[in-house]
């Protein structure tokens, strides 16, 4: 049997095992290692971003076929401006590209766009194209797929706190009604459930400034496959991994059971 009927197989099986009662209501991605992926197979990093979008489309269609409610990649970071110029064009010119192909899947899928981050940065083209896009999908309820798009953890938690301080010093808010849900509504993500498990790829065991306040109690799943190479089977891994987790979010696991049986 070829690699293509191993993988079949190995994705029925994963299938067959899980649990749609306790699938994640939001997963969020780290998509780390299209650059090492490249190299090694002696390719330019572009080729290597390029073939990323494929694992792209496997996570976003199979999370939509679970039924998983809530998707967060992050595409671009705050710090990825650093990169060479050409690599920054190229990503730039990939997601705009990305967001033209996928529209027609969303619309006919039922999965609705948006994005976090300091979306301003973006050149003004792709900023038409996702503003366009997320205008497009606004309706859709089926699925929530959000990308994370110059987008620093940090970055997120200043902008918050200044807006916070802003809305004391002008009275909309009084420093009594502070508390870790309200200060939640000032994050980009004011309106999305905090990720139940978090994917990093290329197994790097770091957290990148990404969703700092989000993840405080999210299960964390660390696979050393390059984001390339993470297609449907390495997803219904993670998947079926974090189906094993108990998550007590500070209880402990009598405390657990005996709410159960309550």
């Amino acid at each position: 049997m070829g690699a293509r009927g191993n993988n079949r197989t190995g994705i029925i099986l994963h299938m067959e095992r899980l649990n749609p009662d306790k699938l994640p209501r939001h997963v969020a991605v780290i998509m780390d290692g299209n650059g090492r992926w490249a190299k090694k197979k002696g390719l330019t990093r572009i080729a290597g971003h390029q073939k990323g979008i494929d694992s792209v489309r496997d996570v976003v269609r199979t999370s939509r076929d679970l039924g998983i409610q809530w998707l967060t990649l992050y595409a671009f970071s705050e710090e990825n401006w650093k990169r060479p110029k050409h690599e920054v064009k190229a990503l730039m010119n990939i997601l705009d590209r990305f967001l033209k192909s996928e529209r027609k899947e969303m619309l006919d899928n039922g999965i609705r766009l948006t994005c976090i981050g300091q979306t301003e940065k973006l050149p003004p083209e792709v900023q038409r194209t996702l503003w366009q896009t997320i205008e497009l999908t606004s309706h859709n309820k089926d699925m929530t797929l959000t990308l994370a798009l110059s987008y620093g953890g940090r970055k997120e938690i200043l902008n918050a706190v200044r807006t916070m301080l802003n809305d004391l010093h002008t009275g909309i808010l009084r420093e009594k009604q502070i508390t870790e849900d309200r200060f939640a509504k000032y994050l980009y993500t004011a309106n999305m459930p905090d990720p139940d498990l978090l994917i990093r790829t290329s197994g790097e065991y770091r957290i990148s400034n990404f969703l700092l306040w989000q993840i405080a109690y999210t299960e964390i799943y660390i696979t050393p496959i390059f984001w390339p190479d993470f297609h449907k089977e390495r997803y219904l891994e993670a998947l079926l991994d974090y189906q094993k987790r108990e998550r007590r979010f500070g209880s402990i696991g009598e405390q657990l059971e005996g709410q159960a049986q309550g």
